[in-house]
């Protein structure tokens, strides 16, 4: 109850001032709508939200897979080899940079505007990075002495790295996905703005603002909230499944 309560409080108190805040100001529904309106709105719409998160959040999840395993492989070959971690360090870091409003249009010229191929390669970018940095961080910050003496029983290199390396980087990678997780979701709506399938909730967001229908565009951004939150509570529930009692570094070599 002290972890979920306050929060839900805190959100129930925003909601009201909210309401009370353009039922007593009068503020138009261009500007924000009324909590009232929208949950109505996502009532009368629940299906065609249900059907759009479902065709964004397959999206962002199959780039979330594909930017998750390229960032950790990555991030492993980074940390044993320094050629490679020299060539894909600034690469990384360039592909981070390149924003996604300049990067959807692209990749959209570049593919048909029947395939859903862009906005998964624009998730798979917004993820690889944040997986990439945090893991090869953690990679990096093993104790000396484990190393060591992994060494002095002859182990090679990619048995220090799964048996050392990657239990250590654990907390780091599940760091890198709780940022990620929330970006998959935002990358595939936002590469929804330019174009393609019109079955997500980007898509729907642009038309029913379009036609100023601004409560209906404000429930499809709670579907896309609720997607969001759905990615996150997963990569935590991983992250809790993961954790496991430490055991000696003997009985790991064995």
């Amino acid at each position: 109850m002290r972890t979920w309560l306050p929060p839900i409080l805190v959100g129930l108190v925003v909601l009201a001032l909210w309401q009370l805040l353009t039922v007593v100001a009068g503020v138009p529904s261009f500007l924000l709508p009324a909590p009232t309106a929208i949950a109505t709105q996502f009532g009368e719409n629940a299906g065609r939200i249900v059907d759009a998160s479902l065709a964004t959040g397959t999206n962002a999840l199959i780039g979330f897979v594909a930017g998750t395993v390229l960032g950790l492989a990555a991030a492993v070959l980074a940390v044993r080899f320094r050629l490679i971690d020299g060539l894909l360090t600034p690469l990384a870091a360039a592909a981070a940079a390149v924003p996604i409003v300049a990067l959807a249009p692209l990749l959209n010229s570049m593919y048909s505007t029947t395939t859903e191929t862009p906005r998964r390669l624009v998730v798979t970018i917004v993820v690889f990075f944040p997986v990439f940095v945090s893991t090869a961080r953690g990679l990096r910050q093993v104790p000396k002495v484990q190393a060591d003496l992994m060494r002095s029983y002859a182990a090679s290199g990619w048995q220090i790295t799964r048996a050392v390396r990657l239990p250590a980087a654990l907390p780091h990678l599940f760091t890198g996905l709780r940022i990620a997780a929330p970006g998959a979701v935002i990358a595939a709506v936002i590469a929804e703005y330019f174009g393609g399938l019109q079955n997500g909730l980007g898509s729907r967001i642009t038309s029913a603002a379009a036609n100023t229908a601004y409560p209906r565009a404000w429930a499809y951004v709670a579907g896309a909230m609720c997607v969001g939150l759905v990615f996150l509570a997963a990569v935590l529930l991983l992250e809790h499944l993961t954790r496991r009692p430490r055991t000696p570094l003997l009985s790991t070599i064995r």
